[in-house]
């Protein structure tokens, strides 16, 4: 005869599961509001690289014109739905209806993601041969950059996986105090030469954002990118962006809908250095 009863005690505030669920990247592009329309202008203008010009024989100044570029995003009708009855929400641990509204929006983040992701992957400049994290592979980017005429000016970020953070983690050049003001491997943040703040690293006056979702991220084919935030736009239509909670009598079920209308542009191929990294040996295989 058993001499014991246990009893299982449920927690009922839930623990969210490992996932992204908030964009890292929106606020490093340039955004538009679009308020009517599936499709986002943006406007590129320069010199067209034109240098002064002397007076002409004539007496004349020659004119030039501007270069000026369009770049059109065209957004696409995203959504994300969830269902459950009320038997399931009656019967299951935690706030169910919570769960969906948390779970549909990091969707919808993630999507947002994607869309500038797939933008950034198809600027053709790169690093050469993939290479693992290191002070030359960074400055080498920042000097395509540099020769590409991109302003060094604050704006410049670079989406890395979590294997080029953890090469750089080895490098003296990012963690020891010879270099940098702050200290990362002693879990400082607070603000210095070398900080993490805001979901960022700020490290050689770029702002350093290590995103899971990079395309072959934890293999030896690796794509990171360092870019200017003009070099790409993303437009959401802010109107349409809506999360819907409500419930349904004649079939008994709850349900959380979230919808948005976005998209993303490549705006500056020269913006945009594609970062050919393996991260195999660390992360992957």
């Amino acid at each position: 005869m058993a001499d014991t009863a246990f009893q299982k005690q449920y927690r009922q505030e839930f623990i969210s599961g490992f996932e992204q669920r908030t964009s890292l990247l929106r606020q490093t592009a340039t955004t538009e509001v679009v308020i009517k329309g599936n499709q986002a202008e943006f406007l590129v203008a320069d010199s067209g690289s034109a240098t002064t010009v002397t007076r002409g024989v004539n007496g004349n100044i020659p004119a030039r014109a501007d270069n000026l570029n369009q770049f059109t995003a065209t957004l696409s009708e995203e959504h994300d739905l969830v269902k459950k009855t009320r038997f399931n929400i009656f019967a299951s641990q935690g706030d169910q209806r919570r769960i969906m509204q948390v779970t549909t929006m990091g969707t919808v983040n993630r999507t947002i993601d994607q869309q500038i992701i797939t933008q950034l992957n198809t600027g053709t400049v790169n690093t050469g041969a993939a290479a693992t994290a290191s002070l030359a592979l960074a400055t080498k980017a920042l000097g395509i950059l540099g020769l590409g005429e991109v302003e060094y000016d604050g704006n410049i970020c670079a989406a890395i996986t979590p294997a080029f953070l953890a090469y750089l983690q080895r490098d003296a050049a990012f963690t020891s105090a010879d270099y940098v003001e702050m200290k990362p491997l002693a879990g400082n943040n607070t603000q210095g030469g070398m900080e993490f703040k805001g979901g960022y690293y700020n490290w050689m006056g770029v702002k350093w954002i290590v995103h899971p979702r990079l395309p072959g991220a934890g293999t030896n084919a690796e794509k990171c990118f360092m870019y200017h935030r003009t070099a790409i736009g993303h437009a959401v239509d802010t109107n349409s962006l809506d999360v819907a909670v409500g419930y349904d009598d004649e079939q008994d079920y709850s349900y959380c809908r979230a919808t948005i209308f976005a998209g993303a542009k490549l705006l500056q191929n020269s913006g945009v250095i594609v970062i050919n990294h393996d991260g195999s040996a660390i992360v992957g295989a």
